[in-house]
């Protein structure tokens, strides 16, 4: 039977248990109806990186219709689309904490969708990377919205697996854009200024198909609570509860405990600073040193691949898809294939396990590249090893950020600690490296290589120290809102 919210008479405050409703809840179809219309932007995310990296060297040849050179795709536009990423992360991370997930991750894909659709239609170099900022501009805004929304809606023991492999379905998308551009850049099948463009109209296309499922799902009861609207929260769970008891046949658990929170509307810049900087500053240490390795190792990469394949092996650039192809597929097998560790064996040992092997192997990688034993296919090998622990890894940063502060500052630390750390790691990252991979000399690259290995390892060593236990807990658990009042029920 479930445990109903009230409001408690004496005070303005509001005692609930709606946080331990939705921990105990067993997975469902509601469950994948949350997975499907909020994770799969990761895959739109995996397209369009993959997309700008695979088409580079055709943008690049005369006939492209725009007067670009495959650094500057690479190096400028990456950036940019980066930089806009980080922008639309604080602007909307903001705007998610004070106005509730849902408005959010309807306005943000939105703002990917026209993005898009206006970068296919590119004219000149300025319309290209104008769009390109505000693509990244729209993803920003859904990295702050969408894992809010999902740590909050999934229950707390499927919590890292399932956040690992939404974050990892990025490289679905790198999937489906690596083999699209090799289709799309095939002249004859389409012509060279016009197969590129059809990349881009895809993601459109599946962007409007997500826009659709994304409306059925609800808001999150935790904000609602906290926003002052219990009654709403309280609806909102006695239907999903109601719906999953029809569906498994058999009463729900009782839930463990509840909280009392005194509701206000918004929570202004200095006391998030505060809580995120000062209360939690060894957490904060954590966030930024797992978001710079993986954002400078991710975006340089991502964005810089197919230069070292057409630049050092002579793949032509028509060709390049398929090695992105076998390489996001590694990646997207790390966390599917490790991500339920991070909920058996504990974040600290998956989390720095996983950074300090990516950081090793790439270092091998580096000595290998370095000394000339490598070929096209077997750096692409190399790279799916490294990818394989990076990847689950690179997840678990965006669901380490996401639990491990208080509820009122969620999508605004997911925000800073993104936009920090991708500034430092993601717009500097393919800069250097394009700049690094554009001289053709073994030994630039190679340097790349190596500042990647030790980012990603150092940032293992700071999780071995600093991360948090937070594997099976209630978030209210591992971070008290900042607007508990009181508390009862079994803490650990």
């Amino acid at each position: 039977m479930a445990t109903h919210d009230r409001a408690d008479t004496r005070t303005d405050t509001i005692t609930t248990s709606v946080p331990a409703r939705l921990d105990r809840l067993p997975w469902s179809r509601w469950h994948w109806t949350v997975v499907i219309g909020l994770g799969t932007v990761w895959i739109l995310d995996g397209l369009e990186v993959t997309v700008v990296g695979s088409v580079a060297g055709r943008l690049s040849e005369e006939g492209s219709g725009l007067p670009v050179s495959a650094a500057q795709v690479t190096g400028t536009a990456a950036a940019l689309y980066v930089a806009g990423a980080c922008a639309g992360a604080l602007f909307f991370g903001r705007l998610t904490d004070r106005y509730g997930r849902k408005k959010l991750f309807l306005i943000t894909l939105a703002v990917y969708l026209a993005a898009t659709a206006l970068t296919a239609v590119s004219f000149s170099s300025w319309w290209f990377f104008a769009f390109r900022f505000l693509t990244g501009f729209g993803i920003g805004g859904e990295y702050a919205a969408i894992n809010s929304a999902v740590d909050e809606l999934i229950p707390s023991r499927y919590r890292g697996r399932v956040d690992l492999v939404i974050n990892g379905s990025f490289w679905l998308g790198a999937v489906g854009g690596a083999l699209l551009s090799v289709l799309a850049l095939d002249t004859d099948l389409f012509a060279m200024d016009v197969g590129w463009r059809l990349t881009f109209a895809l993601g459109v296309v599946l962007g409007l198909v997500i826009l659709l499922v994304r409306r059925n799902v609800p808001e999150s009861p935790r904000w609602l609570f906290l926003h002052g609207r219990g009654e709403e929260a309280e609806r909102l769970v006695a239907d999903v509860e109601a719906r999953i008891t029809a569906e498994k046949r058999r009463p729900l658990p009782e839930p463990e405990g509840a909280i009392t929170v005194r509701p206000r509307a918004a929570i202004g810049f200095g006391v998030i600073a505060r809580t995120v900087l000062s209360t939690y500053r060894k957490r904060a240490t954590l966030g930024f040193s797992l978001f710079i390795g993986q954002a400078f190792l991710y975006n340089a990469i991502t964005f810089g691949f197919g230069a070292i394949l057409t630049t050092f092996y002579d793949v032509p650039s028509g060709s390049t898809g398929y090695y992105f192809a076998v390489m996001a597929v590694g990646n997207f097998l790390g966390p599917l294939l490790l991500g339920r560790l991070f909920d058996t064996l504990g974040r600290r040992i998956m989390i720095s396990g996983t950074y300090v092997a990516s950081g090793l192997l790439l270092s091998v990688t580096a000595w290998l590249f370095d000394g000339g034993h490598l070929t096209a296919k077997t750096l692409t090998a190399c790279w799916c090893a490294v990818l394989f622990f990076a990847s689950a890894g690179a997840s678990s940063a965006y669901l380490t950020v996401s639990e491990i502060f208080p509820m009122e500052t969620r999508a605004m630390a997911i925000a800073f600690f993104y936009a920090i750390g991708t500034a430092a790691g993601g717009i500097s990252g393919p800069l250097l490296f394009s700049k690094l991979t554009e001289t053709g000399v073994v030994a630039d690259t190679t340097l790349a290589f190596q500042v990647g290995a030790g980012l990603m390892t150092l940032a293992g060593l700071v999780a071995a120290a600093l991360a948090v236990n937070a594997e099976g807990r209630s978030l209210e658990d591992i971070a008290a809102p900042l607007s508990t009042a009181a508390s009862t029920g079994a803490r650990s």
